[in-house]
Protein backbone atom coordinates (compact mmCIF):
# COMPACT_ATOMS: atom_id res chain seq x y z
CA UNK A 1 0.00 0.00 0.00
CA UNK A 2 1.59 3.67 -1.10
CA UNK A 3 0.03 4.98 1.74
CA UNK A 4 2.15 2.94 4.26
CA UNK A 5 4.88 4.58 3.04
CA UNK A 6 4.51 7.98 2.30
CA UNK A 7 6.50 10.36 4.73
CA UNK A 8 5.07 11.61 7.91
CA UNK A 9 3.91 15.38 7.73
CA UNK A 10 3.02 16.94 10.80
CA UNK A 11 0.06 19.93 9.49
CA UNK A 12 -0.83 21.49 13.22
CA UNK A 13 -1.39 18.89 15.66
CA UNK A 14 -2.37 16.22 13.09
CA UNK A 15 0.11 13.90 11.50
CA UNK A 16 -0.55 12.72 7.68
CA UNK A 17 0.86 10.04 5.52
CA UNK A 18 3.16 7.06 6.74
CA UNK A 19 0.08 4.83 6.93
CA UNK A 20 -1.53 7.59 9.11
CA UNK A 21 -5.96 7.43 8.87
CA UNK A 22 -6.88 9.10 5.74
CA UNK A 23 -7.99 12.89 6.82
CA UNK A 24 -10.73 15.04 5.17
CA UNK A 25 -10.69 18.37 3.97
CA UNK A 26 -12.37 20.87 3.05
CA UNK A 27 -12.38 24.79 2.11
CA UNK A 28 -14.47 27.65 3.13
CA UNK A 29 -16.05 29.96 0.67
CA UNK A 30 -16.43 32.79 3.11
CA UNK A 31 -14.09 35.82 2.72
CA UNK A 32 -11.07 35.29 5.00
CA UNK A 33 -10.85 38.77 6.31
CA UNK A 34 -14.57 38.12 7.25
CA UNK A 35 -13.51 36.58 10.46
CA UNK A 36 -16.96 36.11 12.36
CA UNK A 37 -17.96 34.20 8.75
CA UNK A 38 -15.27 31.91 8.41
CA UNK A 39 -15.16 31.03 11.63
CA UNK A 40 -18.47 30.41 11.87
CA UNK A 41 -18.52 27.98 8.53
CA UNK A 42 -15.43 26.05 10.34
CA UNK A 43 -16.79 25.24 13.61
CA UNK A 44 -20.12 24.08 10.71
CA UNK A 45 -17.60 21.99 8.82
CA UNK A 46 -15.46 20.52 12.11
CA UNK A 47 -19.10 19.50 13.10
CA UNK A 48 -19.64 17.25 10.08
CA UNK A 49 -16.44 15.57 10.33
CA UNK A 50 -13.72 18.14 8.64
CA UNK A 51 -10.22 17.43 9.79
CA UNK A 52 -8.70 20.06 8.08
CA UNK A 53 -9.38 23.72 6.37
CA UNK A 54 -8.31 25.44 3.64
CA UNK A 55 -8.63 29.42 3.79
CA UNK A 56 -8.46 31.44 0.41
CA UNK A 57 -5.58 34.72 0.81
CA UNK A 58 -6.04 36.78 -1.80
CA UNK A 59 -5.35 39.99 -0.19
CA UNK A 60 -2.75 40.93 2.98
CA UNK A 61 -6.28 41.50 5.39
CA UNK A 62 -6.54 37.25 4.40
CA UNK A 63 -3.30 36.70 5.65
CA UNK A 64 -3.42 38.51 8.82
CA UNK A 65 -7.00 37.79 9.53
CA UNK A 66 -5.83 33.74 9.70
CA UNK A 67 -3.96 35.27 13.50
CA UNK A 68 -7.70 35.64 15.16
CA UNK A 69 -9.03 32.30 13.26
CA UNK A 70 -6.81 30.24 14.94
CA UNK A 71 -7.69 30.26 18.42
CA UNK A 72 -11.30 29.98 17.51
CA UNK A 73 -11.04 26.87 15.60
CA UNK A 74 -9.76 23.28 16.70
CA UNK A 75 -8.43 22.02 12.97
CA UNK A 76 -5.09 22.84 10.98
CA UNK A 77 -5.64 26.08 8.66
CA UNK A 78 -4.53 25.59 5.45
CA UNK A 79 -3.62 29.04 3.64
CA UNK A 80 -4.24 28.57 -0.32
CA UNK A 81 -1.72 31.18 -1.75
CA UNK A 82 -1.23 32.10 -5.78
CA UNK A 83 1.02 34.56 -7.50
CA UNK A 84 2.03 36.82 -4.20
CA UNK A 85 4.60 35.30 -2.17
CA UNK A 86 4.39 38.10 -0.06
CA UNK A 87 1.17 36.89 0.95
CA UNK A 88 2.16 33.34 1.65
CA UNK A 89 5.30 34.85 3.75
CA UNK A 90 2.15 36.85 5.66
CA UNK A 91 0.29 33.30 6.48
CA UNK A 92 2.94 31.72 7.91
CA UNK A 93 3.88 34.51 10.13
CA UNK A 94 0.38 34.79 10.97
CA UNK A 95 -0.18 31.20 11.86
CA UNK A 96 -1.03 29.30 9.05
CA UNK A 97 0.12 25.49 9.51
CA UNK A 98 0.59 25.10 6.17
CA UNK A 99 0.35 26.89 2.83
CA UNK A 100 -0.39 25.83 -0.61
CA UNK A 101 1.32 27.52 -3.12
CA UNK A 102 2.67 26.38 -7.11
CA UNK A 103 5.99 27.49 -7.03
CA UNK A 104 5.52 28.11 -10.98
CA UNK A 105 3.11 30.89 -10.41
CA UNK A 106 4.75 32.54 -7.41
CA UNK A 107 7.48 34.00 -9.07
CA UNK A 108 11.46 34.38 -9.37
CA UNK A 109 13.78 32.04 -7.45
CA UNK A 110 14.30 34.43 -4.68
CA UNK A 111 10.76 34.87 -4.37
CA UNK A 112 10.65 31.09 -4.05
CA UNK A 113 13.64 31.22 -1.45
CA UNK A 114 12.01 33.79 0.42
CA UNK A 115 8.89 31.72 0.76
CA UNK A 116 10.63 27.97 1.78
CA UNK A 117 13.06 30.21 4.10
CA UNK A 118 9.79 31.02 6.02
CA UNK A 119 8.12 27.60 6.36
CA UNK A 120 11.64 26.32 7.34
CA UNK A 121 12.28 28.76 10.07
CA UNK A 122 8.77 27.63 11.57
CA UNK A 123 8.54 24.07 10.30
CA UNK A 124 5.79 24.93 8.23
CA UNK A 125 4.58 22.08 5.40
CA UNK A 126 3.97 23.34 1.88
CA UNK A 127 1.56 21.56 -0.45
CA UNK A 128 2.71 21.76 -3.98
CA UNK A 129 -0.83 21.96 -6.23
CA UNK A 130 -0.88 21.63 -10.04
CA UNK A 131 -4.30 21.63 -11.66
CA UNK A 132 -4.35 19.96 -15.61
CA UNK A 133 -6.40 23.66 -16.35
CA UNK A 134 -2.56 25.16 -15.90
CA UNK A 135 -0.25 23.12 -17.28
CA UNK A 136 2.49 24.91 -19.13
CA UNK A 137 2.53 25.37 -22.27
CA UNK A 138 5.68 23.39 -23.31
CA UNK A 139 4.54 19.67 -21.32
CA UNK A 140 1.36 20.51 -22.94
CA UNK A 141 3.17 20.20 -26.69
CA UNK A 142 5.55 17.70 -25.41
CA UNK A 143 2.86 15.26 -24.56
CA UNK A 144 0.30 16.82 -27.35
CA UNK A 145 -2.17 18.23 -25.00
CA UNK A 146 -2.84 17.35 -21.45
CA UNK A 147 -2.34 14.23 -20.09
CA UNK A 148 -1.66 12.14 -17.22
CA UNK A 149 1.83 12.06 -17.93
CA UNK A 150 2.09 16.34 -18.27
CA UNK A 151 0.39 16.67 -15.15
CA UNK A 152 3.06 14.77 -13.34
CA UNK A 153 6.18 15.69 -14.70
CA UNK A 154 4.74 19.54 -13.57
CA UNK A 155 4.02 18.15 -10.58
CA UNK A 156 7.57 16.70 -10.01
CA UNK A 157 9.46 20.09 -11.20
CA UNK A 158 7.91 21.75 -8.80
CA UNK A 159 9.04 19.81 -6.25
CA UNK A 160 12.35 19.78 -7.44
CA UNK A 161 12.33 23.51 -7.11
CA UNK A 162 11.80 23.29 -3.66
CA UNK A 163 13.78 20.38 -2.85
CA UNK A 164 16.97 22.66 -4.37
CA UNK A 165 16.18 24.72 -2.03
CA UNK A 166 17.12 22.34 0.68
CA UNK A 167 13.48 21.72 2.10
CA UNK A 168 11.26 18.12 1.46
CA UNK A 169 8.66 19.55 4.29
CA UNK A 170 5.71 18.45 1.33
CA UNK A 171 2.94 17.43 0.38
CA UNK A 172 1.79 17.35 -3.14
CA UNK A 173 -2.04 17.99 -5.32
CA UNK A 174 -2.29 16.77 -8.81
CA UNK A 175 -6.25 17.48 -10.02
CA UNK A 176 -8.24 17.48 -13.45
CA UNK A 177 -11.59 17.26 -13.93
CA UNK A 178 -11.01 14.30 -15.89
CA UNK A 179 -11.69 11.72 -13.81
CA UNK A 180 -9.71 8.89 -15.53
CA UNK A 181 -7.00 11.38 -16.21
CA UNK A 182 -6.89 12.15 -12.65
CA UNK A 183 -6.88 8.10 -11.82
CA UNK A 184 -3.84 8.08 -14.20
CA UNK A 185 -1.95 10.20 -12.75
CA UNK A 186 -2.03 9.22 -9.13
CA UNK A 187 -1.02 6.06 -10.21
CA UNK A 188 2.36 7.72 -12.16
CA UNK A 189 2.90 9.66 -9.12
CA UNK A 190 3.00 7.47 -6.34
CA UNK A 191 5.38 5.06 -7.48
CA UNK A 192 7.35 8.12 -8.40
CA UNK A 193 7.18 9.86 -4.67
CA UNK A 194 6.85 9.21 -1.22
CA UNK A 195 5.28 12.75 -0.29
CA UNK A 196 2.14 12.60 1.25
CA UNK A 197 -0.46 13.23 -1.68
CA UNK A 198 -3.94 14.84 -1.15
CA UNK A 199 -6.41 13.46 -3.84
CA UNK A 200 -9.21 15.27 -5.03
CA UNK A 201 -11.25 15.66 -8.44
CA UNK A 202 -11.29 19.61 -9.13
CA UNK A 203 -14.38 21.16 -10.50
CA UNK A 204 -16.18 17.99 -10.00
CA UNK A 205 -19.87 20.38 -9.87
CA UNK A 206 -23.04 20.17 -8.21
CA UNK A 207 -23.60 18.04 -5.51
CA UNK A 208 -25.06 15.21 -7.54
CA UNK A 209 -22.22 15.36 -10.59
CA UNK A 210 -20.02 15.85 -8.38
CA UNK A 211 -20.50 13.42 -5.65
CA UNK A 212 -20.72 11.09 -8.82
CA UNK A 213 -17.29 11.99 -10.08
CA UNK A 214 -15.25 11.94 -6.57
CA UNK A 215 -16.81 9.04 -5.55
CA UNK A 216 -15.41 7.08 -8.72
CA UNK A 217 -12.29 8.94 -8.74
CA UNK A 218 -11.36 9.20 -5.46
CA UNK A 219 -12.74 5.19 -4.93
CA UNK A 220 -10.53 4.03 -7.90
CA UNK A 221 -7.15 6.33 -6.59
CA UNK A 222 -7.97 5.43 -2.49
CA UNK A 223 -8.24 1.46 -3.43
CA UNK A 224 -5.12 1.23 -4.75
CA UNK A 225 -3.85 2.44 -1.54
CA UNK A 226 -2.70 6.00 -2.70
CA UNK A 227 -3.71 9.03 -0.98
CA UNK A 228 -2.84 10.62 2.25
CA UNK A 229 -5.86 13.19 2.67
CA UNK A 230 -9.09 13.94 0.51
CA UNK A 231 -11.31 16.66 -0.39
CA UNK A 232 -14.66 16.37 -2.05
CA UNK A 233 -15.30 19.56 -4.17
CA UNK A 234 -18.65 20.32 -4.98
CA UNK A 235 -20.66 23.45 -6.29
CA UNK A 236 -22.21 24.07 -2.51
CA UNK A 237 -22.27 23.47 0.88
CA UNK A 238 -19.12 22.92 2.39
CA UNK A 239 -20.66 20.81 4.93
CA UNK A 240 -21.93 18.56 1.80
CA UNK A 241 -18.35 17.55 1.19
CA UNK A 242 -17.39 16.21 4.39
CA UNK A 243 -20.67 14.13 4.44
CA UNK A 244 -19.14 12.93 1.31
CA UNK A 245 -15.87 12.31 1.87
CA UNK A 246 -17.02 10.11 4.99
CA UNK A 247 -19.10 7.87 3.12
CA UNK A 248 -16.74 7.55 0.91
CA UNK A 249 -14.31 6.36 3.14
CA UNK A 250 -16.45 4.58 5.03
CA UNK A 251 -17.42 2.20 2.22
CA UNK A 252 -14.25 1.68 1.43
CA UNK A 253 -13.28 0.52 4.88
CA UNK A 254 -10.64 3.26 5.61
CA UNK A 255 -13.19 4.85 8.25
CA UNK A 256 -15.17 3.88 11.14
CA UNK A 257 -17.87 5.25 12.75
CA UNK A 258 -21.18 6.76 12.40
CA UNK A 259 -24.51 4.49 12.35
CA UNK A 260 -24.76 3.84 8.22
CA UNK A 261 -28.33 3.59 6.92
CA UNK A 262 -29.29 1.20 3.97
CA UNK A 263 -32.77 1.35 2.62
CA UNK A 264 -34.67 -0.04 -0.58
CA UNK A 265 -35.85 1.31 -3.67
CA UNK A 266 -39.71 2.04 -3.48
CA UNK A 267 -41.56 -0.49 -6.10
CA UNK A 268 -45.78 -1.03 -5.96
CA UNK A 269 -45.83 -2.62 -3.04
CA UNK A 270 -44.24 0.32 -1.07
CA UNK A 271 -47.71 1.91 1.10
CA UNK A 272 -45.75 4.11 2.69
CA UNK A 273 -43.87 7.30 2.35
CA UNK A 274 -40.42 5.48 1.82
CA UNK A 275 -38.57 8.29 0.45
CA UNK A 276 -39.15 10.97 3.19
CA UNK A 277 -38.91 8.04 5.96
CA UNK A 278 -34.92 7.10 4.88
CA UNK A 279 -34.33 10.74 4.50
CA UNK A 280 -35.39 11.50 8.48
CA UNK A 281 -33.65 8.51 9.11
CA UNK A 282 -30.11 9.43 7.66
CA UNK A 283 -30.64 13.12 9.60
CA UNK A 284 -31.45 11.57 12.64
CA UNK A 285 -29.25 9.26 13.09
CA UNK A 286 -26.39 12.25 12.24
CA UNK A 287 -26.24 12.91 16.45
CA UNK A 288 -25.95 9.48 17.27
CA UNK A 289 -22.82 8.61 17.91
CA UNK A 290 -22.85 4.40 17.10
CA UNK A 291 -20.73 2.32 14.62
CA UNK A 292 -23.70 0.11 13.10
CA UNK A 293 -26.08 -0.48 9.86
CA UNK A 294 -29.55 0.64 10.22
CA UNK A 295 -32.01 -0.66 7.78
CA UNK A 296 -35.17 1.69 6.35
CA UNK A 297 -37.52 -1.42 4.32
CA UNK A 298 -40.37 0.18 2.56
CA UNK A 299 -42.49 -3.46 2.39
CA UNK A 300 -43.54 -5.49 5.45
CA UNK A 301 -43.04 -8.60 2.96
CA UNK A 302 -39.32 -8.19 2.37
CA UNK A 303 -38.44 -6.71 4.66
CA UNK A 304 -37.48 -8.52 7.54
CA UNK A 305 -35.03 -10.83 4.82
CA UNK A 306 -33.78 -7.83 3.35
CA UNK A 307 -32.74 -6.08 6.55
CA UNK A 308 -30.73 -9.18 7.83
CA UNK A 309 -27.47 -7.36 7.83
CA UNK A 310 -28.55 -4.78 9.24
CA UNK A 311 -28.09 -4.70 13.25
CA UNK A 312 -31.57 -2.99 12.97
CA UNK A 313 -34.21 -1.67 11.01
CA UNK A 314 -37.98 -0.84 9.73
CA UNK A 315 -40.26 -2.12 7.04
CA UNK A 316 -43.33 -0.10 6.37
CA UNK A 317 -46.60 -1.45 5.43
CA UNK A 318 -50.29 -0.06 5.34
CA UNK A 319 -50.56 2.41 7.95
CA UNK A 320 -48.04 0.61 10.05
CA UNK A 321 -44.42 -0.78 10.09
CA UNK A 322 -41.69 -3.37 11.73
CA UNK A 323 -39.26 -3.05 13.74
CA UNK A 324 -36.55 -5.02 13.18
CA UNK A 325 -33.56 -6.15 14.96
CA UNK A 326 -30.78 -9.02 12.65
CA UNK A 327 -33.83 -9.98 10.76
CA UNK A 328 -36.25 -10.62 13.49
CA UNK A 329 -39.04 -8.99 14.28
CA UNK A 330 -39.17 -7.20 17.42
CA UNK A 331 -43.02 -5.21 16.95
CA UNK A 332 -45.57 -3.56 15.11
CA UNK A 333 -46.48 -0.15 16.14
CA UNK A 334 -48.29 2.75 13.93
CA UNK A 335 -46.42 4.08 10.95
CA UNK A 336 -46.83 7.82 12.54
CA UNK A 337 -44.58 6.37 15.69
CA UNK A 338 -42.10 4.56 13.02
CA UNK A 339 -39.01 7.21 13.37
CA UNK A 340 -39.55 7.95 17.49
CA UNK A 341 -39.71 3.82 17.46
CA UNK A 342 -36.55 3.98 15.57
CA UNK A 343 -34.60 6.38 17.41
CA UNK A 344 -35.66 5.40 20.85
CA UNK A 345 -34.17 1.94 20.27
CA UNK A 346 -31.11 3.23 18.88
CA UNK A 347 -30.23 5.87 21.79
CA UNK A 348 -30.75 2.73 24.10
CA UNK A 349 -28.89 0.34 21.81
CA UNK A 350 -26.60 -1.62 23.83
CA UNK A 351 -28.12 -1.02 27.16
CA UNK A 352 -30.52 -4.12 26.99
Amino acid sequence: MYRDHTKTISIGNVAVGGGNPVLIQSMTNTRTEDVEATVKQILALERAGCEIIRCAVPTMQAAEAIERIKPKIHIPLVADIHFDHRLAVAAIEHGADKIRINPGNIGSEERVRAVVSCARERGIPIRVGVNSGSLEKELVEKYHGVTAEGIVESALDKVGIIEDLGYDNLVISIKSSDVMMCVAAHELLAQKTQYPLHVGITEAGTVTSGNIKSAIGLGLILHQGIGDTIRVSLTGDPVEEIKSARLILRTLGLRKGGIEVVSCPTCGRTRIDLIGLANQVEKMVEDIPLDIKVAVMGCAVNGPGEAKEADIGIAGGLGEGLLIRKGEIVKKVPEDQLLATLREELLNWGQA
